[in-house]
C-alpha cells in the first residue's frame, strides 16, 4: 500500500472522547480541484492503531467536505460512513477500506470525522488517509509455507 503523508488525515489520532463528533488532526485542501480521483479509483483508509475502551461506545467515521477547514459536524457534505462499529469491533489493528464515489463534487477542504456515540471512549487512537492502492501488502508469518 502506497501513502503519500499529504493524504493523511490522522496518525494517531486521538479518539477518546465524550459522546461527540471529533475532527481529524489534519484537513486537505483540495483547492478548485472537485473532482479528486479524475477517474482514478482513490481509497479511504481507517486503521486502528489503539484499541477503543470505554462504557460500550460506538464510533461512526465519516469523510466530508466543507468550505472551511473547520469542517462542520452538520452542514458539510457527507461523503462516506462506516456506520456505527461496535467498540469491542475497533481493536488494534482493525482496519477498513472503502472507495470513494467517482466523479463525486468535494468542497475545499476534506477529512475525517469520528463521530463518537452512545458512551464516553477512554482511550482509541486511529490514523486515516487516502490512497490509491489499498491491498499491496499483507501481514504473513515469516518463512512457512
Amino acid at each position: 500500500m502506497i501513502m503519500d503523508k499529504l493524504g493523511e488525515f490522522a496518525d494517531g489520532g486521538d479518539i477518546s472522547a465524550v459522546a461527540s463528533t471529533v475532527l481529524s488532526d489534519n484537513v486537505i485542501d483540495i483547492g478548485n480541484s472537485r473532482d479528486i480521483g479524475q477517474g482514478q479509483p482513490i481509497y479511504l483508509v481507517i486503521q486502528i492503531d489503539v484499541a477503543v475502551s470505554g462504557s460500550s461506545s460506538t464510533i461512526n467515521f465519516r469523510l466530508r467536505s466543507d468550505s472551511t477547514a473547520a469542517i462542520h459536524a452538520t452542514t458539510s457534505t457527507a461523503h462516506i460512513e462506516t456506520g456505527a462499529i461496535p467498540e469491542a469491533t475497533l481493536v488494534a489493528g482493525y482496519t477498513t477500506v472503502i472507495p470513494l464515489p467517482m466523479g463525486t463534487a468535494y468542497e475545499q477542504f476534506i477529512g475525517v470525522q469520528a463521530v463518537i456515540g452512545t458512551a464516553t471512549t477512554s482511550a482509541g487512537t486511529y490514523s486515516a488517509f487516502l490512497t490509491l492502492d489499498p491491498t499491496g501488502w499483507i501481514a504473513a508469518a515469516d518463512a512457512t509455507n
